[in-house]
């Protein structure tokens, strides 16, 4: 039985697409700060690859006298301040790969737990159509590491989860993937992703092509269905 092609790239977006996690760690700290609180760098890392629901009521239990949409609303307002500075930070080699799978014909889509008006201002500041499907936090039925946004962005692509790679930089994310069903690649920033499922760990996506991404997909499905094969014939 032949491997199914790959057909879409799904890119988680913070600290994979782009590295912006220091400016989600640079507007958690003075919010927590300004209600009496404290908060660490091992803290601040905890939160990457969290829903923001969910990384709103930690900020809760440290102090912060607002409201889960609030604490959301103020770190989307102050990180896309900071984009809007500097434009978008993409990671070494991210772009490169995302305009050859462009060009090549693979859709693609983002998947992020950042709310949808984030999502877009990023999308807005890339000088070419990047993606086919946008999913975001406000989007995904359960958020990150469900499988849930994942599964939304493939039924949105009209592809299945056999026919598409998912790129992650966070175990949160990761698991979400590969809940999911997909073949899924660990690029890591701030966090070790030993453990979390990753079919695949690159360093860097520097000097990756469509090639590389396509041998990764055909790989792990032979693999997968050799397993099955052997499953049913024992």
């Amino acid at each position: 039985m032949n491997a199914p092609r790959l057909a879409a790239v799904l890119w988680d977006m913070d600290g994979t697409l782009v590295d912006t996690e220091p400016y989600w760690m640079a507007a958690e700290t003075p919010l927590i700060e300004s209600f009496g609180g404290t908060w660490s760098h091992e803290q601040a890392l905890s939160l990457v690859g969290l829903g923001l629901e969910d990384s709103a009521r930690i900020l809760q239990q440290t102090g912060v006298r607002m409201s889960v949409d609030g604490i959301i609303d103020h770190l989307t307002d102050d990180v896309m301040r900071r984009l809007a500075t500097t434009g978008v930070p993409f990671r070494p080699g991210a772009r490169e790969l995302l305009a050859s799978l462009r060009a090549s014909g693979v859709k693609t889509a983002l998947v992020t737990m950042s709310m949808r008006r984030m999502a877009t201002t990023v999308v807005d500041l890339i000088d070419f159509e990047a993606f086919d499907v946008i999913i975001a936090g406000d989007d995904a039925t359960r958020p990150k590491p469900f499988p849930d946004p994942y599964l939304q962005a493939c039924e949105a692509l009209g592809v299945t989860t056999e026919e598409v790679v998912a790129i992650e930089d966070s175990p949160n994310g990761l698991r979400s993937a590969v809940a999911s069903g997909a073949v899924v690649l660990g690029v890591p920033l701030m966090v070790s992703l030993a453990g979390a499922g990753a079919h695949e760990i690159w360093p860097t996506l520097e000097g990756r092509t469509v090639d590389d991404l396509a041998r990764l997909h055909a790989s792990h499905r032979r693999a997968a269905a050799a397993a099955a094969t052997e499953g049913v014939t024992r």
